[in-house]
């Protein structure tokens, strides 16, 4: 695969995959890879990528605005008790996915979640666990060399199916863990992948 992009503007180096779309761009720079430990924002991370199956990451993300305000700003214990009225709205909403096995999907995810807030030491440390609360580092040369699930991400995903909740198979849950920074998959010449790493040593620091 390509390496990384020199052409930018602002002359840095980064992932080939945001290309020049400036939403893109900043999602790279600002959001992907940034270690996330707040339980909400991981769960509404995680029904994105839900949504995304079979689609790609730009189109959510162009989406994501109108997402959070049809979804209540994912608030799990809202969505916990949307009514089939309220599923059919979904349905009918231009501004999002509408696919009704995805948006009930995130309906018995946000109970799921719930029921692991209530119960244990929460949605974050649950997940976190897998990697003893520290991201990992897999010092990536070449896109080509980016794995799409591991290890964690199939023993997570399995553990996530097992508490009830939906689109959440292995492959999905490794595009998840870039995401929110569990793995660092910017490519080692990319600018932010000493940034991502940086910012993980402060984040685990204080936990």
């Amino acid at each position: 695969m390509s390496a990384p992009q020199l052409s930018h503007a602002d002359g840095l180096v980064r992932c080939p995959w945001p290309k020049q779309d400036p939403l893109y761009v900043a999602y790279h720079d600002q959001e992907w890879g940034v270690p996330e430990y707040d339980d909400r924002a991981l769960y509404e991370k995680l029904i994105l990528d839900g949504f995304q199956a079979g689609l790609s990451w730009i189109t959510i993300l162009r989406k994501r605005d109108n997402f959070r305000k049809a979804f209540d700003d994912f608030a799990p214990e809202k969505i916990a008790r949307y009514t089939p009225k309220k599923v059919e709205r979904l349905m009918q909403d231009a501004g999002i996915v509408r696919n009704r096995a995805k948006i009930e999907g995130a309906i018995g995810s946000a109970r799921a979640y719930l029921k692991i807030m209530e119960s244990g030491p929460g949605f974050s440390a649950m997940l976190w666990d897998h990697l003893d609360g520290k991201p990992l580092d897999h010092k990536i040369g070449a896109r080509s060399k980016t794995p799409t699930e591991d290890a964690v991400s199939r023993a997570m995903s399995k553990q996530l199916l097992g508490h009830g909740f939906k689109f959440v198979g292995p492959t999905i849950v490794y595009a998840f863990m870039q995401a929110v920074g569990m793995v660092n998959d910017h490519l080692v010449t990319c600018h932010r992948h000493a940034a991502c790493n940086k910012l993980a040593k402060k984040l685990t620091s204080k936990r």
